[in-house]
């Protein structure tokens, strides 16, 4: 397995570096695929934050987590990937092979969505941005102004590929990446859709559709 370690706002610590590589190893043994590892750690307004994203094949697991200590937020973070790798790891075994099929699609390979994190403060009780807060995020990421009155900030950008997969499986690589919705292509209806966590728990899925055409009136 190839694995990326990048320090942001804080110099790089070879202890760290070999933490987070054991952990990474140690969920790698469990997968029958196993491809790139990214590990971010970085420290935003005083809290240590360890964002952990592994390859297997088509399908992706991610973890993100914040705490005091660095170690403690890798192993929160881990935490997070071992629990849908357990609930997810018969599936993802029977799914090898079949993400081929996904990659000759032209769709899968060129399309793309943006997605746009905004941070949103009260206006009256926004404070000035540290100097360290405003360069958390590199040059691709980098955090502006969305409006004259500072209310609305953007945070980052994330360009996310699009798959072809069925409905059953949108929800899985959701779980994966531990996300709250997952944008993809509908194997069924050929639409751009999302499927989303709702709070009352359970699941929602949103995709275009024309409206149907009016029925001519007939005279008699």
């Amino acid at each position: 397995m190839q694995l990326n370690i990048t320090f942001r706002q804080f110099g790089a610590s070879d202890s760290l570096k070999e933490y987070a590589r054991e952990k990474v190893e140690r969920v790698n043994r469990l997968l029958d695929r196993a491809g790139e590892a990214h590990v971010v750690l970085s420290l935003e307004r005083h809290l240590h934050h360890a964002d952990i994203t592994i390859h297997s094949g088509a399908w992706v697991l991610r973890g993100r987590e914040k705490s005091d200590d660095m170690y403690a937020s890798i192993d929160l973070a881990m935490d997070k990937i071992e629990r849908q790798l357990r609930r997810y790891r018969d599936k993802l075994k029977s799914h090898h092979g079949k993400e081929k099929v996904h990659h000759r699609q032209d769709l899968v390979n060129s399309l793309k969505v943006r997605h746009d994190v905004f941070e949103v403060h009260d206006e009256e009780a926004a404070e000035p941005s540290s100097p360290a807060a405003l360069q958390s995020a590199p040059a691709a990421e980098a955090r502006q102004p969305v409006a004259e009155s500072g209310v609305a900030r953007l945070v980052r950008t994330t360009h996310l590929a699009i798959q072809s997969l069925s409905v059953d499986d949108a929800v899985m690589q959701m779980n994966l990446m531990n996300n709250d919705f997952y944008v993809f292509q509908n194997q069924q209806s050929q639409a751009l859709s999302i499927v989303y966590r709702r709070k009352e728990g359970g699941f929602g899925l949103i995709e275009p559709h024309l409206p149907e055409a009016p029925v001519a009136a007939t005279g008699t």
